[in-house]
């Protein structure tokens, strides 16, 4: 089964379209994790213990491991995340080209989705496009204010950039393993993406602590049931001492109960 094919199994069988975002700041770790050998991932096994019956996946961000004891800390993280048989979608938002691609796109020999940037164009995205096991969710209109300077953009056609990225991951969904980024903190616009493309997947940011529309992120994220919600930081930080963990998995269980009544 490819990528999106596991993904409905799981959301079936937790009952939940929530991405976990394992976004590991050291500066907010716990004290009493900091003499661990691996802090970054004491910390994220504890959120993963907590919250695995909540979560779809886990979405570990790379720029929070990219140092040596980082990315022992991701493997460790990644493993143990399959141990529970939850997938893992590494935002790294890669893209580039030749051979530097291709060395990118190895990294789905280890976790089972990634997200890219289109802004390259697809020979930038190519190696990550053939992996037809692997999800790979193309940046489309990003919930940062800042993503209107670029995506915004109106073309001559008369029609925002945002909605030609679409338009274009489409047609590059030759194995049936392409998604999108969508946020939900412009709720219009998650709208207007899923008109362009009825039948893709969304990854939708913003519904934590940025206060994204959490009734249009599930209404316009899904595809024939399958789709994705993301919390990070109003997750995995929604509690602080020892306790975190325990704070994490109700924040996790409130999230997939808000979102389960619109589903």
């Amino acid at each position: 089964m490819n990528f999106f094919d596991r993904l409905h199994d799981r959301i079936v069988a937790v009952d939940s379209v929530v991405s976990v975002g394992l976004d590991p700041d050291p500066a907010r770790i716990p004290d009493h994790l900091a003499d661990h050998d691996l802090p970054r991932f004491a910390f994220n096994r504890r959120i993963i213990d907590a919250t695995h019956d909540h979560a779809a996946v886990f979405k570990p961000n790379a720029a929070f491991y990219e140092d040596p004891d980082g990315w022992r800390a991701l493997e460790e993280t990644v493993a143990y995340a399959h141990g529970k048989d939850v997938p893992v979608l590494l935002d790294a938002k890669r893209a580039d080209i030749g051979n530097t691609t291709r060395q990118y796109a190895k990294i789905l020999e280890k976790v089972d989705a990634i997200t890219v940037n289109p802004y390259m164009g697809r020979d930038s995205l190519q190696p990550f496009l053939a992996d037809a096991e692997s999800g790979v969710f193309i940046l489309c209109r990003t919930s940062n204010p800042g993503g209107a300077d670029l995506q915004d953009l109106e073309l001559e056609t008369g029609e925002p950039l945002y909605r030609r990225v679409a338009a274009l991951a489409d047609l590059w969904n030759e194995n049936d393993n392409v998604g999108l980024v969508v946020g939900a903190t412009t709720p219009e616009e998650l709208e207007a993406v899923r008109e362009e493309v009825p039948d893709l997947p969304f990854l939708v940011p913003g519904v934590g602590s940025q206060g994204g529309d959490a009734e249009a992120a599930v209404e316009f994220g899904l595809a024939n049931g399958v789709g994705l919600v993301n919390s990070s930081r109003g997750i995995i930080f929604a509690g602080d001492g020892e306790q975190f963990a325990a704070a994490a998995g109700q924040a996790a269980k409130r999230l997939k109960t808000r979102l389960n009544r619109h589903r």
